[in-house]
């Protein structure tokens, strides 16, 4: 049985750690390089950096940051926001990010998806999708770009069944109606997902209880789970996280 994976996502507002509910009211939560390390010596599994201006502001992501956070985090992680060009993502590998995160290009332009992946192997290659219900058609979601500021047509589930043709590796799914919430994972939204595409899927979102991750997993189907609130602020530790699901027969690294 493959190990689930806990994910600590670190959103990135001009050098600082922040989180909100619903994508809004931003809240500060400290030093990326240092939570990062954090998080690395107490046992999550991968790091998630997104730099949540970037698109907007049109520029690059931090590459500096990159750099800073490699050389203190001694576990897997990825980064994302502001990326359009495969040189780009060659540049964030380089400085240290074992996968780069695109959302934005990637609906503008799927093609970098394809070329992103035959140049750096589709391992490096995660999809991020912002998902928002539907107004007209509850039980379907809408995909959202820069930063969760722009509905687009595209349908979630339709989109991720492109996305993995195209060549992405890996998907960070997240809910916008959850986000923040603490009142759990959107599930029929990750369970749609999860049962359309055959590769791995990292649900996002609405983190609240060690409950809440096991529904998910068994639940939502996903294959990591990524959270912010309740670990920025001291709600739970990672080593709480990964023996609550163990004790319910979730394969994790303990």
């Amino acid at each position: 049985m493959l190990t689930k994976r806990i994910i600590p996502c670190l959103d990135v507002k001009d050098n600082r750690v922040v989180k909100g509910v619903n994508f809004l009211n931003l809240r500060d939560a400290g030093d990326p390089v240092e939570l990062g390390a954090r998080y690395s010596d107490t046992g999550a599994d991968e790091l998630v950096f997104l730099d949540i201006t970037a698109t907007i502001r049109s520029r690059e992501t931090i590459v500096e940051l990159a750099e800073k956070v490699a050389e203190k985090v001694f576990i897997p992680f990825t980064v994302g926001g502001g990326i359009q060009t495969v040189e780009q993502i060659d540049k964030l590998l380089r400085s240290g990010a074992e996968k780069v995160s695109v959302n934005t290009a990637a609906v503008e332009n799927p093609k970098l998806l394809t070329e992103a992946a035959q140049r750096f192997g589709n391992q490096c290659i995660v999809l991020a999708i912002d998902a928002r219900q539907s107004k007209k058609q509850p039980a379907k979601w809408q995909v959202c770009i820069k930063a969760g500021t722009e509905p687009t047509a595209l349908d979630v589930v339709e989109w991720a069944v492109k996305a993995e043709k195209l060549g992405a590796g890996e998907i960070l799914l997240t809910s916008m109606d959850a986000d923040g919430t603490k009142a759990g994972y959107d599930n029929e939204l990750n369970k749609a997902v999860t049962d359309a595409v055959n590769i791995p899927v990292i649900a996002s979102g609405g983190a609240g209880t060690l409950e809440h991750l096991y529904d998910a997993i068994v639940d939502g189907g996903a294959d990591a789970v990524l959270m912010a609130s309740i670990t920025h602020f001291g709600n739970y530790t990672i080593t709480q996280m990964k023996e609550y699901l163990a004790g319910r027969g979730i394969a994790v690294n303990l």
